[in-house]
C-alpha cells in the first residue's frame, strides 16, 4: 500500500509556499517557496515522488481564499486529490497562534489534512459558480447604487438643500425635486453628473435583475426556486442566491448545522457553572446570511393566516406538500417575531433569531423533509 503525503499549500497571488507532512515520520519536510503557477507545484510533487521511489500518494489542500476554485480545478484535471480547507473550521488545531508565517501556514494546513481536523469547503458545479458570480456582480452594482445616493443626500445637505415635502426618499417627488434644483456655478454640473450615474445605475439593476430571472427559469434551479418563493420574504433573487451560495443541501446532516455554516448560531463561552452566551459567531457565508436577516424583516408585516397577492401568485403551480409546509413556516415566524416583540427584544436581535427559524425551514424545503 502507498503511503500518502499531506502537501499543505499556503497560497497568494504573489507566491506559493509549499510543506510536505507524513504520518509515518510525523515531520515536516520538503518545505519550498514557488512561483504562483500549478506546472510548478506538479513538478514539485514528481521531484519528491522520486525521492520515494514512486510508492507514495499526495493529498494537497489550501485554505479558501483570493484564488478561488481556480487552483482546484487545474490540479484535479491532472489527477491530483486537492481539498480546500475552510479557514474557520481549523481552530482545533490552530489554537492561539502568535507567530504567522507562510511557512507556518503551511505546515498548519498539512496537519489539518492528515489529522482530518478541517471541513471541505463545497465545490460547486460549473453552472453554479457562474450564476453565483453573476449574482454578486449585481449585488456589487446595487451598493454602488446605495453609495452614490448617500454622497447625493451628503452633496445636497452640505449646500442647504433639504426635502421635506415626503417622509420617504429616491421616490418619483423626490426625484423631480432633485432635478428642480438651481445649485450655484459648478454645483449644478456635479448635481448632474451624481444623478446621472444615480440614473444609471438604476436602468443597469432593472436589467440584471430581469436576467436574473431568466436564470431561475432555466434548468437545474427553476423547480428548487418555485419551492423557496413560496415562504414570506422570498422571492427570485433571494432563492436562487440561497441555491448557488450553498449547492448541495444534504451534506448537513441537520438544520442547526446549516444554521451553523451560516453563522447564525450563537456564540458561547461557558466553564463549569457558569453560562456566557454572546452574539451570532457570522462565521461562513455572508451573503446566504444577509439575505436571510433581510427576508426576516418581513414577518414584521402582515396577518398570519392571510397571503397577498404576489405570495399567492408566487405559490402557484406548486405542490400541496409544499405549499402546507412554506404556509405552516411562515405562520410560525410572523407568530415568534411577535412574542419577541412583546418580551421587549431589540429588532436586529428579533431579526436574527426569524433568520436562523427560517434557514432551518429552507433547509428542510430544500432536503425533502416537509411531511
Amino acid at each position: 500500500m502507498k503511503s500518502i503525503i499531506y502537501l499543505g499549500m499556503d497560497v497568494h497571488t504573489t507566491n506559493y509556499t509549499l510543506c510536505c507532512y507524513t504520518l509515518e515520520d510525523d515531520r515536516m519536510c520538503h518545505l519550498q517557496q514557488i512561483a504562483p503557477d500549478y506546472r510548478l507545484i506538479l513538478k514539485y510533487m514528481d521531484q519528491v515522488r522520486r525521492l520515494y521511489n514512486n510508492d507514495v500518494e499526495f493529498l494537497c489542500g489550501y485554505e479558501a481564499g483570493c484564488l478561488g476554485y481556480s487552483l482546484y480545478h487545474q490540479l484535479t484535471a491532472h489527477q491530483v486529490r486537492c481539498v480546500i480547507l475552510a479557514p474557520t473550521t481549523m481552530g482545533a488545531v490552530l489554537g492561539v497562534r502568535k507567530v504567522k508565517t507562510d511557512k507556518r501556514d503551511a505546515m498548519l494546513i498539512a496537519k489539518c489534512l492528515a489529522f482530518h481536523t478541517y471541513h471541505p469547503v463545497h465545490i460547486p458545479t460549473p453552472e453554479e459558480e457562474q450564476v453565483k458570480e453573476f449574482i454578486r456582480m449585481r449585488d456589487d452594482h446595487k451598493l454602488a447604487l446605495k453609495r452614490i445616493k448617500q454622497q447625493i443626500s451628503a452633496f445636497c445637505l452640505r449646500h442647504g438643500f433639504h426635502y421635506t415635502a415626503t417622509k420617504s426618499k429616491w421616490t418619483q417627488a423626490h426625484w423631480k425635486w432633485l432635478k428642480s434644483l438651481k445649485p450655484d456655478g459648478l454645483h449644478q454640473e456635479t448635481l448632474n453628473e451624481y444623478l446621472l450615474t444615480c440614473s444609471s445605475l438604476c436602468d443597469k439593476l432593472e436589467r440584471l435583475d430581469r436576467r436574473i430571472e431568466e436564470l431561475a427559469a432555466q434548468e437545474p434551479f427553476q423547480e428548487r426556486v418555485r419551492q423557496l418563493t413560496c415562504l414570506v420574504g422570498v422571492k427570485t433573487h433571494t432563492a436562487l442566491s440561497i441555491i448557488v451560495e450553498v449547492g448541495d443541501f444534504n451534506r448537513f446532516p441537520t438544520a442547526g448545522k446549516f444554521a451553523s455554516f451560516l453563522g447564525l448560531t450563537p456564540g458561547e463561552a461557558s466553564s463549569s457553572d457558569k453560562q456566557n452566551r454572546f452574539g451570532i459567531t457570522k462565521a461562513g457565508n455572508t451573503h446566504v446570511r444577509r439575505l436571510l436577516v433581510e427576508a426576516a424583516q418581513s414577518y414584521a408585516r402582515g396577518q398570519t393566516g392571510r397571503k397577498s397577492k404576489d405570495l399567492k401568485a408566487r405559490q402557484a403551480g406548486n405542490k400541496e406538500q409544499v405549499i402546507a409546509y412554506a404556509d405552516k413556516g411562515s405562520e410560525r415566524l410572523r407568530r415568534r417575531f411577535r412574542q419577541l416583540l412583546y418580551k421587549g427584544k431589540q429588532h436586529n436581535v428579533i431579526k436574527t433569531a426569524i433568520a436562523r427559524e427560517l434557514s432551518c425551514f429552507i433547509w428542510g424545503m430544500m432536503t425533502d423533509r416537509i411531511a
